[in-house]
């Protein structure tokens, strides 16, 4: 894209090979940045987001990383530099969720989604850190709509949310003077894989969600897109430390 506006710039979205990160990934390309589409396992999903981007003359590489593993998190930025040169933009997509009522709730279970959730975005930040030249940089995390709305039975999916809403603003605080802002997207109901896959997206659920949104439909991913990139570019040269709901109105 000869104008776009993230020409020139470089971003890792982190856990990209579906859902909302496979569609932040495609928007970021669309608009004229190289994007690392970082993924854990699903290498054959993470190659289509990249083959897409490429087809329509777009810059896109995939990088294997498990954000939970901090030597993991070094060689995707290290990776990420050997292959594109820099970085100015780290969105914190990678997340995973499951909902079970409070007796079902095991501490493994806790520790998976915190490790992924929380310490997977404070190594991903941490890392970048180092990588973030002194132009500053942008960091976008997404959280979700879970941490305000606050359903039963997601007890621990609703903390590590919450925890993220925490994390970006104090992160905000923190890095300002180095001039990087750092901003959240918290998506309510989104269809994506992964919730298709967990059965959240047809039945009851859907209808609840449906009929509780002012604006009468759950979210697609390129609904969240265009935020992201709003957030990653200069448009938002003032804003840092805001959390951004795109849930259809449902609070």
């Amino acid at each position: 894209m000869k104008n776009g506006k993230l020409n020139g710039k470089v971003a890792v979205v982190t856990g990209a090979s579906k859902g909302i990160g496979a569609g932040i990934a495609k928007e970021f390309a669309a608009q004229g940045a190289s994007v690392v589409v970082n993924y854990a396992s699903a290498k054959s999903d993470a190659d289509k987001v990249v083959d897409e981007i490429t087809k329509c003359g777009g810059k896109a590489v995939t990088v294997q990383a498990n954000v939970a593993k901090k030597s993991e998190v070094q060689r995707l930025f290290a990776e990420t530099e050997k292959a594109l040169g820099k970085i100015d933009i780290l969105v914190n997509n990678a997340g995973v969720y499951e909902f079970v009522p409070l007796e079902d709730v095991t501490e493994q279970q806790v520790h998976r989604l915190f490790d992924v959730n929380v310490l997977g975005m404070l190594l991903a930040t941490q890392e970048a850190l180092k990588h973030f030249s002194s132009d500053g940089g942008s960091i976008i995390n997404i959280g979700s709509l879970a941490s305000s709305l606050t359903p039963p039975t997601a007890v621990v999916y609703n903390a590590t949310k919450g925890a993220v809403d925490a994390i970006t603003r104090t992160l905000a605080k923190e890095l300002g003077p180095r001039k990087i802002r750092v901003n959240s997207i918290n998506p309510g109901m989104v269809i994506t894989e992964g919730a298709v896959a967990g059965g959240y997206t047809e039945g009851d659920m859907r209808k609840m969600f449906e009929s509780q949104t002012p604006l009468g439909r759950v979210g697609q991913t390129e609904d969240i897109a265009p935020a992201a990139v709003f957030f990653a570019s200069p448009d938002s040269a003032w804003i840092t430390g805001e959390t951004l709901l795109i849930a259809g109105g449902l609070r």
